[in-house]
């Protein structure tokens, strides 16, 4: 097989890192001016102020936009993009939503086009985006490694923009800051990363390069997630899961991801859902019948877990979901929906991709299979 791998940018690894980020930005150039894009909890932890302080002490003036909340939707882009405007450098730091919305708006300030200008591959991205650094606080979407980003478009539903001119030149990976992530979020992102991992492994996309990423954050993070979620401040684990979710980004920026992300896309697509509980749902629910496949990838994947082999997967997923803690309920606004709308969502253009990807063929009464056993599940009330 003949395959490339994807431009992977400088990653720094380290306790307390994000106090250099003055420094760091410092060294890209000729840098002016930052915007410094940070979900609104940790902007009021004093996170923003450090940054800020650390950005001055550089020579560096700071603008903030922390006002977003939830998954990125196409108002929050646009604002991003306007204070964006005009500085010299962009600074994500939070969950997958900070960093692909500080990714998107370094495109759009640049080119002065609106993100709906690129969505879904419509036109190409600017060649001359700005600066980007690149601070993950959650460990669970890669997102700071990949040029994929997500976003709600006018209608509520998940558009992507693609591109090599949306990814970071810098991440850094700071473990102090995951460390007060509540233990269901650490579950969630948790099992995230590991089913991007999975996913990229073993997928018809797959191939060495990214596999070599995809199979170290399995080891990475199926060693350590459990003792993240029970030890808040066990550094060691944190690191593991921090580095084990950005290698699988990596790998799915190189391999993609398969029928877990068609079943969890279609969910956001309803309502409301964290992204990291809903690609867990559906991975257990689609496991067992993706092991089935036996394929050389996907025994090696439950190899690089730890496992013999891929008849071991399904239940190696439940009890890591158990221990985990993760609650196998739906959001209360999921009552409003059933199977078959769910069927429909997963069978929408925008989610073929992940369709095709997936090693097994994906029957249309496999769709409706898998979504008439989440929709099944406990609403909240």
């Amino acid at each position: 097989m003949s395959f490339s791998t994807s431009f992977v940018p400088e990653i720094r690894f380290g306790n307390d890192l994000h106090r250099t980020i003055g420094a760091a930005a410092a060294g890209l150039g000729d840098i002016k001016s930052a915007a410094l894009v940070i979900d609104g909890f940790l902007a009021r932890s004093g996170l923003a102020d450090t940054i800020a302080a650390s950005l001055a002490e550089n020579g560096i003036e700071t603008k903030i936009f922390s006002d977003f909340a939830g998954e990125p939707k196409l108002a929050h882009v646009r604002a991003a993009s306007e204070i964006v405007k005009g500085t010299d450098l962009v600074i994500g730091v939070g969950g997958g939503s900070a960093l692909d919305i500080a990714k998107i708006a370094a495109c759009c300030a640049a080119s002065g086009e609106d993100a709906m200008h690129y969505a879904l591959a419509a036109n190409p991205l600017p060649k001359n985006p700005l600066n980007k650094i690149m601070v993950p606080t959650t460990a669970g979407t890669g997102s700071e490694t990949s040029a994929t980003n997500i976003f709600a478009g006018p209608e509520g539903k998940k558009l992507w923009i693609w591109g090599a001119e949306t990814k970071a030149d810098l991440v850094i990976l700071d473990p102090v800051l995951t460390a007060t992530l509540p233990a269901n979020l650490t579950a969630w992102c948790g099992m995230d990363a590991f089913i991007h991992a999975f996913e990229a492994a073993t997928n018809r996309n797959a191939h060495a390069g990214g596999k070599f990423y995809a199979h170290e954050a399995i080891r990475l993070l199926t060693s350590a997630l459990e003792t993240a979620v029970k030890e808040p401040d066990n550094l060691e684990a944190r690191g593991k899961v921090l580095l084990g979710s950005c290698y699988a980004g990596i790998a799915i920026d190189n391999c993609g991801t398969a029928i877990a992300h068609n079943v969890s896309h279609a969910m956001a697509g309803l309502a409301p859902i964290h992204h990291g509980l809903a690609t867990a749902l559906g991975f257990e629910a689609t496991i067992a019948w993706l092991a089935e496949a036996d394929s050389a990838d996907l025994n090696a994947a439950a190899r690089a877990a730890g496992l013999d082999d891929a008849d071991a997967l399904p239940a190696f997923v439940t009890a890591l979901m158990d221990r985990t803690g993760i609650v196998r309920a739906l959001p209360a606004g999921f009552s409003a929906f059933d199977g078959h709308a769910l069927a429909t969502e997963m069978k929408a253009p925008e989610n073929q991709p992940m369709r095709r990807s997936t090693i097994r063929e994906v029957t249309d009464a496999d769709i409706d299979h898998f979504a008439a056993s989440i929709m099944s599940l406990p609403k909240a009330t």
